[in-house]
């Protein structure tokens, strides 16, 4: 295929009676999944999801060997589809990348067409990835809080795991347009950070007592959750009426030892968040946001790393350990 070479350099992880392995191999477009839309690959990222998936400490992938990274974006070589042409600079986060078909951690790739969007004006492909699923996953949480009829004017809403790459875009889009924002974090060293991007209040999580009642004094109007387990059994007892908690993380566990109390007596919804699956027509209205009325104001502050396909292994090993901050960005070129 014209532009494309015969072998490039891809991020494949395995799993076989060789035992559970990840590295850098040079392959070619035949090893890749199918797709009706080729792109050569300029910039990616890096998730929770992708660490785990990496190291084996996550049940991520359903069949190996698979190039790893759920986000990708960059310039399309050849189209099968009409709405995309070679020259197009597009994007894709999720949609089952690195979990059923290849992803983007690769140099080249093909794609589904159904899970690529139009890069939006104004976003470059590294500001894209910056943002990835994880400001993606922010913003589907404004999104659906909203629908259940969320507002600034309700109250601040609380964010857990706030250093994470899904909390720090939380606080920079929700302050941006217009609520007071409050972060949850273990990491104290970070409180200027997070002020940086917006948090009116900084809260350790270590200080956190929630009481033993189903229900407890009100706190907040609403909660973007990354932490899930304890957390968000204490989150739920103190959101005010009708607020809304969306639930799109477990760096604390995936149990819930809570009550249905405050959701039948005070209306406190649980909003499930789901980035993976969001449907077509809905990630096309978010990355418009994004790029316009919710672009992030510190986008350059949540980019803390850039990495090239050589650091992944070190990036996943920080990221478990708890060690990363913000996002970080993997140069394909």
């Amino acid at each position: 295929m014209t532009g494309i070479p015969d072998s490039f350099k891809a991020f494949r992880i395995y799993n076989d009676a060789e035992g559970y392995r990840a590295y850098i191999e040079d392959i070619s477009l035949d090893d890749v999944s199918m797709g009706d839309v080729t792109i050569r690959c300029e910039w990616s990222g890096i998730n929770y999801k992708d660490a785990l998936a990496a190291t084996g400490k996550g049940q991520i992938l359903k069949s190996y060997p698979l190039i790893g990274g759920i986000d990708v974006a960059g310039e399309v070589i050849t189209s099968e589809c009409e709405r995309f042409s070679p020259g197009d600079k597009v994007l894709v986060t999720g949609c089952s990348q690195s979990e059923t078909r290849d992803g983007g951690y690769s140099q080249y790739l093909r794609l589904d067409s159904s899970s690529v969007i139009p890069l939006p004006s104004g976003l470059t492909t590294r500001e894209a990835m910056g943002i990835g699923t994880a400001g993606f996953t922010a913003a589907i949480s404004l999104y659906r809080m909203e629908a259940l009829g969320q507002t600034p004017e309700a109250g601040p809403i609380v964010i857990t795991g706030a250093t994470g790459g899904v909390g720090s875009f939380a606080i920079d889009i929700l302050t941006r347009v217009g609520y007071e924002v409050h972060a949850i974090t273990g990491k104290v060293t970070q409180f200027d950070y997070l002020e940086e991007l917006g948090a009116r209040q900084c809260i350790s999580r270590h200080d956190l007592h929630w009481g033993q009642k189903p229900m407890e004094s009100v706190r907040w109007a609403g909660c973007i959750d990354n932490v899930g387990g304890d957390m968000l059994a204490g989150i739920s007892r103190v959101i005010d009426l009708w607020g809304n908690i969306a639930v799109c993380g477990m760096a604390g566990g995936i149990g819930l030892h809570a009550t249905n109390l405050p959701m039948i007596l005070r209306g406190v919804s649980l909003i499930g968040i789901s980035s993976n699956n969001t449907p077509y027509d809905i990630r096309k209205i978010l990355w418009d946001r994004i790029a316009n009325e919710w672009r992030p104001r510190h986008l350059e502050a949540i980019i803390r790393t850039e990495v090239d396909l050589d650091e992944l292994p070190d990036a996943f090993d920080s990221l478990i350990a708890g060690e990363s901050l913000g996002r970080i960005v993997v140069n394909l070129a």
